[in-house]
């Protein structure tokens, strides 16, 4: 029987259905066909300038490819799992268009070298859309921190927390600026995965390169890429690049995950900090009140998603000798996952956050519970010369004093002040207010007002940037 496998000049016996189907990757790895196209583009262009190519082979190739890219744009292309990649597909399909030249393009090249040029060039663009993404997710948390520090107040007010037990005040514009700075690290941990994987793979061959003349700087340059890669071996049989943007965006999913947490508990009845918006929302099927934070919730439970994608990559790869293996087929599916899964919830949240009310009272009265000025009025004593471990015990007692008598801080009497420590008077008590709290947290990185808003005018100036 003959075989009708591009690759099967060598075998007598057709292949087997199953290890046909259980080989075949066509249908996930269609998603490069695009990349797949312009590599075959830049690399027929540069056979045909180095000689390797007549002029009239390389004329009939690209018109082929244009031809294929057509009906892929169309949506009419025939895909067939027999043929078991797109790779094979699109050159099959040309040779379909355009007869037996078609087998030039083939030249001097491997579906090694293919398929890591297709790849790379798919998470490139993914690093892209991410760094595109997180740009706009970080310009709404600046936006939400301006809207959220008027100019002639104190601003929203939130209880910040450690053990998520209260801690001390804090800005709600403060909050929104720490997850800023959270994704502007997301954000670069991208464009530094981007810078390192922009090489080409492209004319390393099979492995070992290839006796032809290629040029393979100018099908780097024709493709975008910064210079082509070093090594023939590291360039078929490494999938780091891949590897470091599962790790961007596992990091930036994890932080992700941790808004949504916050704003679970937020929007609880018990919190009642923030109301979601209805758009971002669902309901009950039987609880008519019910109003559940679907997006962050997913979000939340996507993350998991999203770090096996990394760890089935790196398990992958981490037994895998030089070069090329065929476990690396199973590098794009979690890569693919993961991408599409960011991408969404980035574009989500950067959808929500301006539809969320925060209930400024109801944060405002939650900051002064919990003793959460506490360390203010021990500070006040440390001024007073007090070394501030003992400042600390006499707050301490004052707290438990307040609480076996269910009283605030502010509700202390000036006789109970006098007696607690000889410096402390009822002055003290103008430090153990919410609003002068914050107002004092002056140091850079604090949540005073004016730090706050210098820090959202410095974010301001990096976004233009």
């Amino acid at each position: 029987m003959t075989n009708k496998k591009p690759w099967g000049g060598r075998f007598e016996a057709p292949t087997d259905k199953l290890v046909e189907a259980f080989n075949a990757s066509v249908d996930f790895d269609k998603r490069l066909v695009l990349e797949d196209i312009a590599g075959s583009r830049a690399h027929v262009t540069m056979l045909g300038s180095t000689n390797i190519l007549e002029a009239s082979e390389t004329a009939a190739i690209l018109e082929g490819l244009a031809q294929v890219l057509g009906e892929v744009e169309l949506g009419v292309f025939p895909w067939r799992v027999e043929l078991e990649d797109v790779h094979m597909n699109v050159e099959t399909r040309l040779r379909e268009l355009i007869g037996p030249v078609a087998g030039k393009l083939h030249t001097a090249r491997s579906r090694n070298d293919q398929v890591a040029l297709d790849f790379r060039l798919w998470v490139k663009g993914a690093c892209q859309r991410m760094i595109a993404k997180l740009e706009r997710l970080r310009g709404v948390m600046v936006s939400e921190a301006e809207r959220h520090l008027p100019t002639n107040t104190a601003g929203v007010v939130m209880p910040g927390y450690t053990h998520l037990q209260v801690a001390q005040p804090i800005l709600l514009s403060h909050w929104f600026m720490a997850y800023f700075e959270m994704l502007s690290r997301d954000q670069s941990r991208f464009a530094d995965a981007l810078e390192r994987m922009d090489e080409s793979p492209l004319g390393a061959g099979a492995l070992a390169g290839t006796p032809w003349p290629i040029d393979r700087f100018q099908t780097a340059r024709a493709l975008g890429f910064a210079a082509p890669t070093r090594n023939s071996l590291d360039s078929v049989g490494s999938r780091d690049f891949a590897l470091e943007f599962l790790s961007a965006s596992s990091i930036c999913i994890a932080h992700l995950s941790r808004i949504s947490e916050e704003l679970v508990l937020y929007s609880s009845f018990e919190f009642g900090f923030v109301t979601l918006p209805d758009s971002h929302t669902t309901g009950s099927s039987i609880m008519p009140q019910k109003k559940n934070p679907d997006v962050s919730e997913l979000a939340r439970g996507k993350a998991g998603r999203v770090f096996g994608d990394l760890v089935a990559l790196l398990t992958v790869v981490k037994g895998t000798p030089l070069a090329y293996n065929k476990d690396f087929q199973e590098d794009k599916e979690p890569v693919f996952d993961a991408a599409d899964t960011l991408e969404v919830i980035l574009t989500l949240y950067a959808d929500m956050l301006p539809l969320c009310h925060w209930n400024a009272e109801t944060t405002k009265a939650a900051a002064a519970r919990g003793y959460s000025t506490a360390t203010d009025l021990a500070d006040y004593l440390a001024r007073q010369g007090v070394p501030f471990r003992e400042a600390h015990e006499v707050v301490g007692k004052l707290v438990g004093l307040c609480v076996s008598s269910k009283r605030q801080l502010w509700e202390l009497t000036n006789a109970e002040l006098e007696t607690a420590h000889e410096k402390l008077d009822a002055r003290a008590l103008e430090v153990v207010t919410v609003t002068a709290s914050v107002a004092a947290r002056t140091s850079y990185g604090g949540t005073a007002p004016e730090r706050v808003r210098e820090a959202i005018e410095a974010a301001r100036k990096q976004l233009e940037r």
